[in-house]
């Protein structure tokens, strides 16, 4: 035992981790490398001190054998949920300028547009795509969007739809004034997205290596930032699924550090990090 786990104010080791990221794997596909060894402690140390365990032994050995209670807030506390509203600005001026006005002239006869905001985390990505959607959309367009995550209480905070105002930093003074309401008296410091962004969205809470309830087809989907955690096995198949539910010529956008170069899609790289489907 090495002086940092001395330190530690739970005993933890090697194989409590090994457990650990093996059950994640096993559960979500996600991939935990060596690296993750301290981030796990860290994110999972809530959760002993709540369940008051002494030992990462003890609560490896409670989620064995108190699966249904304790998995969602194990899985909950092990994913990362980094956003910001119109974070990759790109995407969002691509959408704007070059999809929005094709879906337009393409979507004539039905003027229903579907988007799936896949690893939407608390919201602020699907509340981005409704707000330029609805601003850039003719009025009498139908617009849907299904925003789903892994992690239930990362929904709740995307479902209530109410941030910090330190949070709204990607917002203009103009968006923040008219897609959001200024939380007074005790709300004060927040702000909610209103009645009119919440409508065209429905969140759901979905793992993506199990069924998709979903049939599609969607006219776009972002997925941005969540093939990092995978393997290139995973990621292929994920891929081939998302690729079903996307027609011919519609696009799939991904984050920033990600990439399909090797995978073996149906997609071409026709912008930053902007894919679309070929064939």
């Amino acid at each position: 035992m090495n002086k940092m786990e001395k330190e530690r104010e739970f005993e933890y080791s090697r194989e409590d981790f090994n457990f650990l990221r093996s059950l994640s794997n096993n559960y979500s596909g996600i991939i935990a490398n060596d690296d993750k060894f301290d981030m796990f402690y860290s994110r999972l140390a809530k959760r002993l001190r709540v369940l008051q365990f002494k030992t990462f032994k003890q609560y490896c050995q409670y989620l064995e054998n108190n699966h249904e209670q304790e998995f969602s807030e194990f899985i909950n506390a092990i994913t990362t949920n980094l956003t910001a509203f119109f974070r990759e600005k790109h995407h969002f001026d691509y959408l704007k300028k070059v999809l929005i006005p094709e879906l337009i002239v393409k979507k004539q006869t039905n003027k229903q547009i579907k988007v799936w905001s896949a690893g939407c985390s608390t919201g602020e990505e699907a509340y981005s795509l409704a707000i330029t959607l609805l601003e850039n959309l003719p009025q009498d367009f139908q617009i849907k969007i299904l925003a789903t995550d892994l992690d239930t209480q990362v929904l709740n905070v995307a479902k209530n739809g109410e941030y910090p105002l330190e949070r709204s930093s990607g917002l203009s003074e103009e968006m923040l004034k008219k897609w959001f309401k200024k939380g007074i008296g005790k709300n004060q410091g927040k702000i909610k997205a209103k009645s009119e962004l919440q409508h065209v969205i429905r969140f759901k809470q979905l793992n993506l290596m199990h069924e998709w309830p979903m049939t599609g087809p969607f006219d776009f989907i972002f997925c941005r930032n969540v093939l990092i955690y995978f393997d290139r096995d995973t990621k292929q198949k994920l891929i081939q699924r998302y690729q079903s539910l996307l027609p011919i010529g519609t696009r799939l956008f991904i984050g920033h550090s990600e990439s399909l170069h090797q995978l073996d899609t149906g997609f071409d790289l026709i912008g930053n990090t902007i894919y679309q489907r070929n064939r």
